[in-house]
């Protein structure tokens, strides 16, 4: 969470730099990416909190790309601040809807981007995306297009995405940009904990420019502090796939030959792609991410096509069961030494198509990076994070294409 540090004041609130700004837009559109702690949702909120007390009958949408997203974030820090401000009250509050209706016959909603009937539904006057960059652009476009008066857009600008590629140049946009400095309501401690990344970043973190080659100490390091320091649009380092792009949607000549699953249960979301052939590439597809899952209604994911699944051979309880009383047709992958690794490499040999509705696989292809020491020197293997969707997606191709290959040195 980035914001403004509530203090026993008559308003509740310190009145950041970040919050002036922010106040002072005036486009249709406006894009905040910012460092860490720079007061984003923090600063956007109370403004529209704001506009909900002031101006009758007005609609706003708050979104962000999961629920559970919603409830660590923008929903847990929108009721801090209306009980805060002394606002809330608990009877206005729609637990079910997670929407609060203002007296005025004002509102403002929550709901995720997975939410097809919401993206699709309703129109609204005001729009707020909580860290945008997790979100498609054909779901921002369809919200957008249900929005007639403002759109808010935040996010870490860690790497180039839709905002930049399709907003840039618009007239109708305007950017913001914020940092830590924007936000004097922080403690000294978090103040002093962000710029420890400068003296881990460069010999000299004083110069003028001090992302000239020669200075940078630690790559990673730099990265972090252009990022989550100042605010600037950064890059990635060591992403493993780079050979994937983003259609709008399966073909109707497309083959489905298979899907990847990976079990997940209370921290760790069951993850389930369908793999695709068509003229030659590999199309991705997820059809499901989310954690609490039984096998049951993994089964109902999986019945009625017909086609292998592979999974995660860890568990072959869930396997036999899923076979043996549900009747999918799935198996556990092989594994064994440095079978990651392995299956990364048969993955990076294909042309891969992603559909732009699998919005957790394209995160993950964006964010899984091999691993570095604490110098920043890249290790032979990957985090074990970002990995979910990809893990079932490679049990699917180590046992499909990989058959075919006589690279065994890996010892799986």
């Amino acid at each position: 969470m980035s914001g403004i540090i509530l203090k026993k004041e008559h308003n509740g609130f310190v009145y950041t730099s970040a919050i002036k700004k922010l106040r002072r837009l005036r486009k249709r559109v406006k894009v905040i990416p910012g460092g860490t702690s720079g007061g984003k949702t923090y600063g956007i909120l109370p403004i529209l909190i704001d506009q909900a007390a002031k101006t009758p009958n007005l609609e706003i949408s708050v979104v962000s790309e999961s629920i559970p997203h919603l409830r660590k974030g923008a929903l847990k820090d929108f009721l801090k601040i209306m009980k805060a401000t002394g606002r809330y009250i608990d009877a206005n509050w729609n637990r079910t809807l997670l929407t609060y209706y203002f007296s005025n016959g004002s509102y403002i909603e929550f709901f995720s981007a997975d939410q097809e009937d919401k993206v699709r539904g309703p129109r609204r006057h005001v729009l707020y995306i909580n860290e945008c960059n997790n979100i498609s652009f054909e779901t921002y476009h369809q919200l957008a297009i249900r929005t007639s008066v403002d759109i808010w857009l935040d996010f870490n600008p860690s790497n180039e995405f839709w905002v930049y590629t399709e907003l840039q140049d618009d007239e109708d946009v305007e950017w913001l940009t914020l940092t830590y400095k924007d936000n004097e309501g922080l403690p000294a401690s978090i103040v002093k904990e962000i710029e420890k990344a400068k003296y881990k970043a460069f010999y000299d973190p004083f110069i003028s420019d001090p992302f000239v080659e020669l200075n940078i100490k630690n790559k990673f390091w730099a990265n972090w502090w252009k990022v989550y320091g100042l605010g600037l649009l950064g890059s990635l380092e060591g992403v493993i796939f780079s050979n994937w792009s983003i259609i709008k949607g399966i073909p109707s000549e497309a083959r489905l030959i298979g899907r990847g699953l990976d079990f997940g249960y209370t921290n760790d979301p069951t993850a389930i792609t369908e793999i695709y052939e068509w003229n030659g590439k590999r199309i991705l597809h997820e059809v499901c991410y989310s954690t609490g899952m039984l096998n049951n209604a993994i089964a109902d994911v999986l019945k009625g096509t017909g086609v292998m699944t592979y999974a995660d051979s860890a568990d072959p309880k869930s396997i036999d069961e899923l076979k043996d009383i549900y009747k999918c047709n799935i198996k556990g992958a092989s594994k064994g030494a440095d079978s990651i690794v392995y299956g990364i490499q048969i993955m990076q040999k294909h042309e891969y198509l992603v559909t732009d509705q699998s919005t957790n696989l394209i995160k993950e292809l964006r964010s899984y990076c091999w691993d570095t020491d604490k110098t920043g020197k890249k290790l032979n293997k990957p985090i074990d994070a970002f990995n979910h969707l990809i893990d079932g997606i490679r049990y699917h191709e180590m046992e499909t294409l990989g058959k075919g290959e006589k690279e065994m040195s890996f010892g799986w």
